[in-house]
């Protein structure tokens, strides 16, 4: 009974960090890692009338998202999304995402 309760409690603290890692992020480490990003989304994350614009995507959306490109879960259909974030862990891409939840949407 204890046992069961032990890993409970453990799983539970596991969801809880996971968690925090898609919401929190480090934003400054993230403009580091955002230097490829901007070759088709704009320096400023605003992209044109080809490109989606990722500046001030709200952080857990924007997470989502590169996860769901890696993950082949969320279509690429010329692929230049999967070859930019197939190398990118869980850490890299909320930093990503915490980076460009702070720019302006305009």
């Amino acid at each position: 009974m204890l046992t069961k309760r032990l890993i409970i409690a453990a799983m539970f603290v596991l969801l809880l960090m996971a968690g925090n890692l898609q919401a929190g992020g480090d934003a400054a480490r993230g403009a580091e890692l955002a230097v490829d990003c901007a070759d088709c989304h704009g320096d400023d994350g605003l992209g044109d009338d080809d490109i989606p614009r990722i500046a001030g995507l709200e952080k857990s959306y924007h997470f989502d998202q590169l996860k769901a490109f890696k993950s082949g879960e969320r279509p690429d259909e010329d692929e230049m999304m999967v070859d930019y974030v197939v190398d990118l862990s869980d850490k890299d891409m909320a930093d990503i995402a915490a980076y460009f939840a702070t720019l302006p949407a305009e």
